[in-house]
C-alpha cells in the first residue's frame, strides 16, 4: 500500500508548500497538484494523474476535503468511484479530517457523508419545486422561455385569420404546429382579482 497524495490551490499566486509539507508530512511518495483551478473545475489533470498513480489498496490523501470539489454530491461521486477501483482516501485536517476509508470510523463517517448528500439533494429539490409552484401561482412562465414571442403570435393570429392553414404559419415561424396551436390557446382570465372582501 501507498500513500498518494493530492494538493490544489484555486488561483496562481497561491502557495503549495504547506499542502505539500503536510502530504509529505503524512508520507505520501508522490503528491499531485492543480494550480489556479477552481473547486467547481470538473477538469482537474493533477487529480486525474493521482487517481491514475494509485493502484488497488492505495490511498489518495488531501490535506482537506474541499481540495477535492465543492459540493458533497461531487464529493459523494469521486470517493465511490475511488471504492470501486479499490482506493482509500485519507483527509488530513478540516472538517473531513475524521475521514479514512482504510478504517471501519472513516467509512462510518463517509456514510453519515452519503446520507446528508441525499438529503441535500432532496431539500434542493423541494425547494425548486416550491419556488415553481409560487412562480406559477404569481403567473410566472416556469421553464424554458416560449418559442413565440407575443409579436409572434399575434402575427400568426392575422395570418390565420386571412386564411394561411396553421400548419404553413407553423413552418414560416420555424416551430411546430402543436408548439403554435398552444401559442393560439386563448389565456384564461384569472377570477376573483381587485376584489376586496
Amino acid at each position: 500500500m501507498k500513500l498518494v497524495g493530492y494538493a490544489r490551490v484555486s488561483t496562481e499566486d497561491q502557495n503549495l508548500a504547506l499542502q505539500h509539507d503536510a502530504l509529505r508530512a503524512a508520507g505520501c511518495e508522490s503528491v499531485h497538484d492543480d494550480r489556479g483551478i477552481s473547486g467547481v473545475t470538473t477538469d482537474r489533470p493533477g487529480l486525474a494523474a493521482a487517481i491514475a498513480a494509485c493502484a488497488t489498496s492505495d490511498v489518495l490523501v488531501v490535506w482537506k476535503l474541499d481540495r477535492l470539489g465543492r459540493s458533497t454530491l461531487e464529493l459523494l461521486g469521486l470517493v465511490q468511484d475511488l471504492d470501486r477501483r479499490g482506493i482509500g482516501l485519507k483527509v488530513l485536517t478540516g472538517a473531513g479530517a475524521s475521514i479514512d476509508t482504510t478504517r471501519p470510523e472513516g467509512r462510518m463517517i463517509l456514510a453519515v457523508f452519503a446520507a446528508m448528500a441525499e438529503f441535500e439533494h432532496d431539500l434542493n429539490r423541494e425547494r425548486t419545486r416550491a419556488g415553481m409552484a409560487a412562480a406559477k401561482r404569481r403567473g410566472r412562465h416556469v421553464g424554458r422561455p416560449p418559442k413565440l414571442t407575443p409579436h409572434d403570435v399575434d402575427i400568426a393570429r392575422q395570418l390565420i385569420d386571412n386564411g394561411r392553414e396553421r400548419a404553413e404559419v407553423a413552418a414560416t415561424l420555424k416551430v411546430g404546429v402543436s408548439t403554435l396551436r398552444r401559442a393560439l390557446r386563448p389565456v384564461r382570465a384569472m377570477t376573483g382579482q381587485g376584489r376586496h372582501g
